[in-house]
């Protein structure tokens, strides 16, 4: 951990499990709640449904790589956020004002493009406030939070759309976006090191390097691209899963589908807190690449399952493996991005980088998903998706290497300070 006054290490601490808890909510703009509210309210059909949502995701594609360097570069990292946070709010909320397609693809394209900032931002924050000693369980302490917030959330949205319709999670969303400002703010500036928040050296090192590597190491560093196949393969495969089963819902019972689709969300979230917790507190002794691989084997296991039945307690059952997979990967995906950029100063582009493959990812999913469902069902489109899962896991556990600091011994191919895993 960095050198600073204890207390305000802990106050700054305190004020990242609110951001976590709070910016849960907005982060995901309106994630699934989209697709039932295109679907039941406007009636849209699939098709359409996710082509607006992949022309959305395609604009945080082409934001994803430079927020990232404007985290890197900025020492204005709270400010970065709370911009965000307003951008993503007031796009959300004009929707159910201008609900045409164009404008639909207008407003959620804003706020795909400003929630990008969130995971870099937050990541270096912690590593800046926190050094890599302590960067694992720090990121499993903010999954954990970032769960526990969505499942607050979710369960206010289900029941609050089960007496008043599914519009009132833009009303939710709007009180989560206040709280979320008030805790970004109340970060203490003067507890982030931002060299170390770009991972510009160890914080228990002696010594740092002045400059950043250039930008090539994102290029030539192997099991990063490796990182970023797996990554896009496990977010094509996924992206598209739980709006799927939102839609299966809400064609069975328009007024329960807002209150089901929250119930597969809390579902997923509690099982994601201990998954997250686990993480942080496990994956320096078990290994990285372990937990990023289980995430990308469970995704062909549910797939698999959600075409047995229909039933809505079967659905909602199923979405409990969602938990295990995305709170292994939430928490694991930042650790690793940090181990293979350690000493480099790339951590926040690198972070970019990766996640414009998992964009690129999930922008395919909801089109690809939504094209099969047209055509042959949702049984196919889920199969589909697990195959894709399934592919993935085969790259990771033959092409990717253990990241974890010591896991690999010096190569001699870069000045000492710089990442051994990245001048692979």
């Amino acid at each position: 951990m960095s050198s600073q006054d204890p207390d305000q290490t802990r106050r700054a601490s305190r004020a990242l499990d609110a951001t976590n808890f709070f910016l849960a909510d907005v982060r995901d703009g309106l994630g699934p709640y989209l697709a039932v509210y295109l679907l039941t309210e406007q009636h849209w059909d699939e098709a359409r449904i996710g082509l607006v949502m992949s022309i959305a995701t395609i604009a945080g594609i082409l934001a994803q790589t430079p927020a990232g360097a404007l985290v890197d570069a900025t020492r204005a990292k709270r400010a970065v956020m709370v911009v965000a946070a307003i951008m993503v709010t007031a796009a959300s909320l004009s929707l159910p004002l201008f609900p045409a397609f164009l404008p639909v693809a207008i407003s959620q394209g804003v706020a795909q493009a400003a929630v990008v900032i969130f995971p870099p931002a937050i990541a270096a924050v912690s590593l800046g406030i926190f050094g890599h000693a302590a960067f694992t369980r720090r990121i499993g302490r903010n999954e954990t939070f970032n769960h526990a917030g969505n499942a607050v959330a979710a369960t206010l949205a289900g029941l609050s759309a089960y007496w008043f319709g599914p519009t009132v999670v833009f009303y939710l969303l709007g009180a989560m976006a206040i709280a979320s400002l008030v805790s970004i703010v109340a970060i203490p500036e003067q507890a982030i090191d931002h060299d170390l928040a770009r991972g510009l050296h160890d914080a228990d090192g002696d010594s740092a390097r002045e400059q950043p590597t250039g930008l090539a190491v994102l290029l030539t560093c192997r099991p990063l691209l490796v990182f970023a196949i797996c990554v896009l393969l496990f977010h094509l495969a996924n992206a598209a899963m739980l709006p799927l089963v939102g839609q299966k819902l809400a064609l069975q019972d328009k007024n329960m589908g807002t209150s089901l689709m929250s119930a597969c969300i809390v579902a997923a979230q509690l099982v994601m807190v201990p998954f997250a917790m686990l993480v942080g507190a496990r994956a320096d002794r078990w290994g990285h690449k372990r937990f990023f691989l289980a995430a990308l084997l469970i995704l062909p296991v549910r797939g698999a399952l959600y075409t047995l039945s229909d039933n809505p307690f079967w659905l909602v059952g199923v979405q409990l493996l969602d938990g295990v997979g995305a709170g292994i990967y939430g928490a694991i995906f930042p650790v690793i991005v940090a181990d293979l950029m350690r000493n480099t100063g790339r951590f926040n582009v690198a972070q970019g980088a990766v996640i414009t493959a998992q964009g690129i990812g999930a922008a395919l999913s909801t089109a690809l998903a939504g094209f099969v469902v047209v055509g042959a069902g949702y049984s196919a489109a889920f199969i589909t998706l697990g195959l894709v899962a399934a592919i993935g896991a085969v790259i990771c556990l033959l092409a990717f290497p253990e990241t974890r600091h010591g896991a690999l011994q010096p190569q001699g191919k870069t000045a000492p300070p710089t990442s051994d895993i990245a001048a692979e």
